[in-house]
């Protein structure tokens, strides 16, 4: 699962205290409030307060009247004791003044409130006791607080060791979460409450006979069994002659004797509804609505309801506990106990710390010899041969207890065999025990908890041979014994180990819900113990039972109808949310509880993921290595090359025979250089005749380096290992703190998580380099010692994570070169290697032909044939469709799936046999199935060969389906007895659909994750199996014999059970009619017979095994109970609870915990860390992401912008939603025309519809109708009111049935739009509609599994007779009936009694020795495979992988904020951004446009253009490389930000990370030679403008020469001259320089600006930032020459200031190459060192 990214470290954080302050000033006078004794007394005191509470019943106290007493007694020395320490809290606290006062701690009011119940109950009681007030009066009801002090027993262990707002945060966010799935249920809930409602109404009508009158429903009125009928003759079931159709609610009976459920309303249809999707009666349900409505109706409204309600959105709840408990579990992880691995028995290893201060293992042996017993006794104890032969002795008394059955009752079983044997072994353990002892020292002995459970065994064991106590609970100790057979595997035992060992949090639930069965049931048995005819809750152990039941869900419904019957018409709505309230709390968060704890238990560490992601990718280097078994045993044979002989070779010696290989690649080289030569392009014929003169000796010897090529060897990688685990924390700590430190002296503003990963990518590969001038991520260096250190680790660990890619990426290619080459030289030796059926040749035409054949397929990528850019058609879904698998397999498909619909018509009574139509399509299967092996196997030959058809389990299930065919229909037999060859084979041939899992790539991944993780399935399945046959053995010794009893309950003694007697018929369950006076139910007379139970007994350990296996998936155990409690005695009824709590809560769970482990392994989700689950769950979470499709506001303030903010203000929106729910109420009562309330609800419909037309029309005019429509939102709201519009015209024109339908459909259409206007809602519904497109081929699978069982049912067991469950509705008469009977049992809607109907055997049924649609007997091995099996693949595991796959993607959508790399807040303002780019919203830009989104970025996404520059490049430069220059979508700028936003060296697995590396490599080694280029570019140009300026300057240095020539011949006079205002204005110009001058700057200095910048001391040697652009230093040089200032003017525009030098031609280009080389230098080194001019126009 998603762990969270806190860290489980411990830290000295303050203790969290949400238990009392029990801790009071010591000053205080009353100074005994503070003693530890007494706040245990006073837990323990508030456990006694239940139990009295427990025992104050009316029924309780007549049958034992001294408990009145008892419990006044009790209940008034508890309010003593309260209340002094209550008035001693008042004291010291003060009652309402102070900060600590009394009434503002809110443990201490719910103590005051506690100790007013308790006074409450003691003055009642007190008025019973004096028959003032009657014990079976209401006033009882004021007791049901009292149980609620329990809370003050547990209250102390509210105190954790963290920070108090993070458990405040915890708590509130889980609490939200619940809320929030808790209203997603409800909205589907009141969904399909309207959709009943509409869809059905009343379940009224019953046949009746017909002299029924008003008035005068009986029992005897009704039908045997009561049955539903509808008054439409076209529709549903029609009564039979003698009954007639009738209303009973029109012949006088209430609503409390009709029952409570239905779709009466939409309060009932809630109710209804809710009963449905608990998965209990609803098959029943949907029998009512079969009989009286259509039944495609029906149908289609309960499988929906189960599908969606129970199998997906109610398993949104386990996803919440789970990924709310991960979280939990980090937190508390030091309170639980970290998880660790087993240790053995003999030795165990400790952490102890040495003297340096670090830590190692050191070894501590517990079974170190402590005792007095001789050497040899001890080695001999200490031996392997010893505890195998201890482990047998133990198999052999586990054998012998399951042996154990019942011999009749005339049997003397005290002193028989088993008794005996028990005896033995009994005395062998105790000598065990004994030897143990001496050996070891009775100390050194119960050091163990493995001996510890040894003596306890011992010692119950010894006392359990005892004759009076044999066969009684000592048993158990006996039993218990096959607990020890774990030992025996490793796999087991570390299995149990991981799910047990840390049995803190699984035995803090245990305990939890222990005590939340007493409090509710205490609470129950106080609210209902008064209500006459109710005896479900008249004492404590009725009310723990009944809310056990609930918990368990098997027959909840009963036990709230039959309080709902018996609490009456007027408190029936509280009664039912009272329970509903208690079944949602136990059955989706306690029992979700129970998942997450398994899930977490099986969860890896995270710092053990990485190295088994590096473990699992060497492993599957090692198997791609070898080749199957099937092709290595050709190995065995000698080398037989294929040899020619050279004809046509003029020679006088004889011509030895060459291979046949040698002399194609001579051939084909020949024709290479043939063509070469033939080539009219120089270029392509050198490199096509390059690649051909390579010889196949130099491919061998290429080949052979590689494989030679060395690696690392094991030792080095352990210790490569091991060296990473111990630096990873330093390297974690050094990260945190050089980033800490980069940010000192920073501005506030919060840096864009593109820049710190693009510095953390740069620092790394400057790392990788070992670049000694780094700097670190805000331009510090690395000047400490500690600092360095820290530079040098990294180093060293970038390096080793790299040899480690590098490594395992080098081991995969050699593995597959090693194969490749044992492949060639199995062909090149072998003649036969590769030869279909050894006969067609490699190349033969025929062959390629075939291959051809097979091969072809639809080519689904339309790629661009000159960029070679994917291209997106329109139809690219459909597309990728018919490019899933070949042609052929196709044509397969498709007659594979008409041939199962072909066998949908076949029944006992229409057999293929004797039907030839239904023959067709078995003939054209057979064919077309024989002409595709044909082809496949002269493709890829049958087995011995490379692609052969039979290379694995799917092959081979092809084979025999095949086989199986062509059996069939050849033999055709006309006669099939029952239980023969020939109805074996015709159950095989039932097979047929599970073709599509071989066809279908997808579906063969379904089978692969389902057989997978069969290991840790298997595992389970043995511990469950341990369970039950521990279960099972104590069963058979305590009840064997017990349960038989007459089917006449007054007879009690077995002589008596003979004759008639009456039994009375049950008609019906829904209706609650009284008997009248003189009346006697219908029924008939039977002979009385002593026999079990008709479904289970425990007379051996099969039967039982059988019997606890159906209680285990808690479907019938309530009769297993009643049974046991009746005819046993009611101490045993505590035998089932423990089974059926441990079955249920352990085992189950267990299965599902399991079940998600192992899809989550197959996904490759179990080893991943939790940066790579969350980079998973990112990049899923933006495939979904789409553009905005809400134009902008209109720019002007006009109309239209008005409207624009009215309907995007949030006010405007609730209103909306409002008035969608106001509208969907008016759907509360179905719409009939005969009802007078129709009519108004209708018109008011219609006025909602006006409302939303006007919605619509304001938000066209908003956005204009081009704007309006780009919205999927607005096209569905659109649709929806133009239906109403339309419906308003047809609803005033025809005013019928047809139009109240269509507008009830319409406002069912705008019901669906609720979820579009609420983000969670939202979220929640993306969960479920992406679970079931991922499970889209699970439950296709389900389906084909379901087909494959019904047509196989049909066979068995199609004409068996009407049983207890087998009738009219759920039958297999024929493969629709069987497919819906397979749906209930996928729900486990009383699967066991469907299996016991079909066991039927003779003389209870009429058998046929001809044929077996003759016969009604069912069959008995047949059908406990056929139901067992069915009930766990599908229930158990196919059912689990959705919840699986609806964990993984609740996690995917509803994370919170701090959990994902990019948050919601990110994608939505990039879609705002992308909004504004993308103006034409087609969804795609072109790639010059991406600049501009990426400047528009704000927040975490933005890219500072100052600093992070290059990483802007990158970016830019990925989007050009990737499509070419082309347009770019939507995604593909939010899949580069993501993978720009992430460190990809913790988030990406190994492949994804080499091609991403290589990419950013590329893309950096581009960008850097553009650069170079672009720039070497610019210097060039430069240096051609300078050397024009040269030629200038030289002329105006000739005429200065001049001037100064005719100076020094006319010398003027000394004097001292002020400079000209020429001069002055031109030196002001020279200091105003123009923009464009200042835009011609360069990088690197120039001969023309050498001495044109000054530079301050300080900053020289740093580079120079003007105008936005970087500028190298140059270095001072003195000047020693004459210095003339001159006016130059270029063109008339440009005036510049030169300083003349002494000029040097090889001396400037010199030192400008110079200046260039360390310009780049400082690239590389400099991150921010950017030119203004780059190499992209930005």
């Amino acid at each position: 699962m998603l762990k969270r990214k806190q860290s489980s470290r411990v830290e000295a954080q303050p203790v969290t205290d949400f238990g009392p302050d029990e801790s009071l000033s010591d000053n205080a006078d009353i100074f005994w409030i503070n003693k530890p004794w007494v706040h245990s007394s006073l837990r323990v005191c508030a456990i006694i307060s239940v139990i009295s509470v427990c025992m104050n019943t009316p029924m309780t106290f007549e049958h034992y009247p001294p408990l009145q007493y008892v419990t006044f007694t009790l209940d008034t020395s508890l309010m003593f004791l309260y209340t002094a320490e209550m008035i001693a809290k008042m004291h010291i606290r003060g009652i309402v003044k102070g900060d600590s006062s009394y009434v503002k701690d809110r443990w201490c009011v719910f103590d005051g409130f506690m100790v007013f119940c308790l006074w409450v109950s003691l003055v009642l009681q007190v008025f019973e006791i004096a028959d003032i007030v009657d014990q079976m009066s209401p006033w009882g009801m004021l007791r049901i607080p009292r149980p609620l002090i329990m809370i003050r027993a547990f209250r102390i262990y509210f105190r954790f060791e963290l920070p108090r707002t993070r458990i405040t945060n915890i708590l509130k966010r889980s609490g939200e979460q619940i809320w929030s799935v808790s209203i997603f249920l409800l909205f589907f809930l009141l969904l399909y409450g309207i959709l009943g409602v509409q869809m059905f109404g009343t379940f009224t009508y019953h046949c009746v006979v017909n002299d029924t009158k008003p008035g005068n429903v009986t029992w005897n009125s009704l039908a045997i069994p009561d049955t539903h009928c509808s008054p439409e003759l076209e529709e549903g079931y029609q009564c039979p002659p003698g009954f007639k159709c009738m209303d009973l609610e029109d012949l006088g009976l209430s609503r409390q004797e009709l029952g409570y459920s239905g779709f009466n309303e939409i309060g009932t249809s809630i109710f209804t509804v809710y009963e449905a999707a608990s998965q209990e009666g609803w098959v029943f349900l949907m029998y009512r609505a079969i009989d009286s409505f259509p039944r495609w109706r029906s149908y289609f409204y309960f499988i929906t309801l189960i599908f969606f309600l129970a199998w997906l959105v109610k398993n949104v709840f386990i996803a919440v506990i789970i990924e709310t408990f991960a979280e939990i579990r980090v937190q508390f992880q030091q309170m639980w106990g970290s998880r660790s691995s087993t240790t053995s028995t003999a030795t165990t290893q400790m952490f102890h710390e040495d003297a340096a201060g670090g830590w190692q293992l050191v070894a501590v042996d517990v079974n170190k010899p402590q005792g007095r017993a001789p050497a040899c006794l001890q080695k001999m104890m200490r031996s392997s041969v010893f505890h195998m032969f201890i482990l047998s002795v133990v198999t052999v008394d586990v054998i012998v207890a399951a042996s154990n059955y019942y011999k009749g009752e005339n049997f003397r079983r005290q002193y028989d065999e088993f008794y005996l044997a028990e005896v033995a072994f009994t005395v062998l353990f105790d000598l065990e025990a004994l030897l143990k002892i001496w050996c070891l020292g009775f100390t050194g002995y119960i050091s163990s908890s493995l001996h510890k459970f040894e003596l306890l065994l011992v010692i119950g064991t010894t006392l359990h041979v005892y004759p009076d106590l044999y066969h009684s609970q000592f048993t158990y100790f006996q039993v218990l014994r096959v607990v020890r057979l774990i030992k025996i595997s490793p796999a087991l035992e570390d299995f149990v180990y991981k799910i047990f060992g840390p049995g803190k949090k699984l035995g803090s639930l245990v305990v939890f819900t222990a005590s939340l069965l007493i409090v509710m049931s205490a609470i129950s048995l106080q609210m209902f113990c008064f209500v006459e005819e109710l005896d479900r809750f008249t004492t404590f152990p009725r009310a723990f039972m009944s809310m056990f039941q609930i918990l368990t869900q098997e027959g909840w419904v009963d036990v709230m109808d039959q309080t709902l019957n018996a609490v009456g018409h007027m408190w029936a709505p509280v009664v039912a949310i009272y329970f509903i309230l208690y079944h949602l709390f136990a059955t989706l968060i306690l029992l979700s509880l129970f998942v997450a704890v398994i899930l977490d238990n099986l969860e890896l560490d995270e710092d053990l993921k990485k190295l088994k992601q590096l473990k699992q990718s060497e492993a599957n280097a090692d198997t791609k290595e070898k080749l199957p078994l099937r092709l290595r045993i050709f190995e065995k044979f000698p080398n037989r090359p294929q040899m020619v002989k050279i004809s046509k070779l003029p020679s006088d010696f004889t011509v030895p025979k060459i291979r046949e290989s040698f002399m194609k690649q001579f051939i084909d080289r020949q024709q290479q250089d043939t063509c070469c030569l033939l080539r009219s392009l120089p270029s392509a014929s050198s490199s096509s005749c390059d690649h051909s003169k390579r010889s196949a000796i130099e491919d061998n010897k290429y080949i052979d380096q590689k494989l030679r090529k060395s690696v690392f060897s094991i030792r080095a990688r352990n210790l490569l290992e091991k060296e990473t685990a111990v630096t990873k924390i330093l390297r974690a700590c050094t990260r945190q703190r050089m980033l800490s430190g980069s940010f000192e002296g920073q501005p506030a503003k919060e840096r864009s998580i593109l820049s710190v990963q693009h510095h953390i990518r740069q620092e790394r590969r400057s790392l990788r380099h070992g670049s000694n001038s780094q700097r670190i991520s805000r331009g510090k260096s690395l000047e400490t010692l500690t600092q360095d250190h820290s530079n040098t680790v990294r180093y060293r660990n970038a390096q080793r994570e790299d040899s480690e890619i590098k490594m395992i990426q080098e081991k995969k290619e050699q593995a597959e070169m090693k194969r490749k080459v044992q492949e060639e030289e199995l062909r090149e030796n072998h003649p036969y290697f590769d030869k279909p059926l050894f006969i067609v040749g490699r190349e033969h035409r025929f062959r390629n032909f075939c291959r051809l054949v097979v091969r072809a397929r639809f080519n689904a990528s339309k790629t661009d044939p000159v960029t070679g850019a994917v291209k997106n058609t329109k139809y690219h879904q459909l597309y990728d469709l018919l490019g899933l698998v070949t042609y052929l397999d196709w044509v397969m498909i498709v007659v594979t799936i008409c041939s199962c619909i072909s066998m949908m018509f076949e029944s006992p009574f229409r057999r293929v046999m004797h039907a030839p139509t239904l023959q067709i399509a078995e003939y054209v299967f057979v064919i077309f199935m024989s002409i595709e092996l044909n082809l496949k196997i002269m493709a890829d030959g049958l087995f011995f060969t490379p692609t052969a058809v039979i290379r694995d389990f799917g092959g081979v299930m092809d084979i025999f389906i095949y086989l199986v065919s062509l059996i069939f229909l050849c033999w055709m037999p006309q006669n099939v007895p029952a239980e023969s060859g020939a109805q074996l084979l015709m159950v095989l041939r039932c097979l047929r659909p599970l073709r599509i899992f071989k066809l279908v790539p997808q579906m063969r991944k379904v089978v692969r994750e389902l057989f997978s993780g069969f290991k840790e399935i298997f595992l389970v399945s043995i511990l469950l199996l341990t369970l039950m046959l521990v279960f099972a053995s104590f069963g058979v010794q305590l009840f064997a014999g017990k349960l038989a009893k007459c089917n006449d309950p007054n007879i009690i003694r077995r002589e008596d059970c003979n004759g008639i007697f009456r039994i009375n018929v049950s008609v019906s369950k829904n209706l609650n009619l009284k008997l009248r006076p003189g009346e006697k139910k219908p029924g008939f007379w039977v002979p009385r017979v002593w026999a079990n139970p008709r479904n289970f007994n425990f007379d051996n350990v099969g039967n039982a095994m059988l019997a606890l296996f159906e209680v285990l998936s808690l479907k019938g155990w309530v009769e297993v109970r009643d049974v046991i409690i009746h005819r046993v005695g009611p101490i045993h009824g505590i035998y089932i609870h423990v089974f059926v709590f441990l079955g249920c809560m352990i085992g189950l769970t267990l299965f599902v915990g399991v079940v998600i482990a192992n899809f989550n392994e197959n996904k490759g989700t179990a080893l991943l860390t939790v940066d790579q689950r969350r980079w998973e769950d990112l990049k899923s979470r933006l495939k979904i992401a789409q553009p905005l499709h809400l134009p902008p506001r209109p720019d002007n303030d006009g109309f239209r912008a008005k409207m624009y903010d009215i309907t995007q203000h949030p006010f405007f929106k609730r209103t909306i939603a409002l008035l969608v729910l106001a509208q969907s109420v008016l759907l509360s009562v179905k719409w009939d025309v005969e009802d007078p309330v129709t009519v108004p609800l209708a018109t008011m419909s219609v006025v909602f519809t006006f409302i939303f037309v006007l919605e619509v029309t304001m938000k066209i005019i908003a956005m204009s109708p081009a704007g309006f429509w780009q919205s999927r939102r607005n096209r569905y709201d659109l649709l929806v009111t133009s239906l109403g519009v339309v419906w308003v015209v047809l609803h005033f024109a025809l005013l019928n049935a047809y139009t109240y339908m269509m507008g009830a459909c319409v406002i069912v259409f705008r019901f669906f739009s609720i979820c579009g206007k609420h983000v969670t809602l939202k979220m929640l519904l993306l969960t479920v509609v992406v679970s079931m497109y991922k499970s889209f081929f699970i439950i296709v699978g389900m389906f084909l599994l379901l087909l494959c069982y019904a047509f196989a049912g049909v066979v068995l067991f199609g004409t068996v007779k009407y049983g207890e469950n087998i009738n009219r509705h759920a039958n297999f008469s024929s493969a629709g009936k069987a497919i819906t009977v397979l749906f209930r049992i996928v729900t486990g809607e009383d699967w066991n009694k469907i299996m016991h109907d079909c066991m039927v055997q003779p003389p209870f049924c009429t058998p046929d020795e001809f044929t077996y649609w003759a016969t009604d007997c069912g069959n008995y091995a047949g059908a406990l495979m056929y139901f067992c099996s069915f009930y766990v693949i599908i229930a158990y595991i196919m059912l689990n992988l959705l919840v699986a796959i609806i964990v993984e993607n609740f996690s995917l959508f509803y994370s919170t904020e701090e959990d994902q790399l990019l948050s919601y807040n990110d994608l939505r303002h990039f879609q705002i951004i992308w909004n504004m780019v993308d103006d034409k919203r087609e969804g795609v830009i072109p790639t010059f446009r991406v600049k501009f989104l990426l400047r528009l970025l704000r927040g975490r996404l933005e890219v500072d253009l100052d600093k992070d520059k290059l990483l802007f490049k990158h970016m830019c430069y990925e989007m050009e490389r990737l499509h070419n220059g082309g347009d770019v979508t939507f995604h593909d700028v939010l899949s580069m930000l993501s993978y720009r936003s992430v460190d990809i060296r913790k988030s990406l697995q190994l492949e994804e990370l080499l091609a991403r590396e290589q990419l950013e490599y590329t893309i950096e080694e581009e960008v850097a030679k553009q650069t170079i280029r672009m720039w070497l570019k610019k210097c060039l140009k430069r240096i051609r403008a300078k050397q024009q300026q040269s030629c200038s300057i030289i002329h105006s240095l000739r005429e200065s020469q001049q001037q100064e020539l005719s100076r020094f011949l006319n010398p003027p006079s000394i004097e001292t001259t002020q400079p000209s205002e020429d001069m002055n204005a031109n030196s002001q110009d020279n200091n105003m320089q123009p923009e464009t001058s200042s835009q011609q700057q360069l990088l690197s200095p120039t001969l023309s600006d050498r001495g044109g910048s000054r530079q301050d001391s300080g900053d020289t040697g740093k580079p120079q930032r003007k105008f936005g652009q970087w500028r190298l230093p140059s270095a001072p040089k003195p000047i020693s020459h004459s210095v003339s200032s001159v006016n130059l003017r270029f063109g008339g525009r440009t005036t510049m200031k030169s300083v003349v030098c002494k000029m040097n031609p090889m001396t400037d280009t010199a030192s400008c190459g110079s200046e260039v080389k360390k310009w780049w230098t400082r690239q590389l080194t400099v991150e921010s060192d950017e030119s203004g001019d780059d190499l992209l126009d930005i």
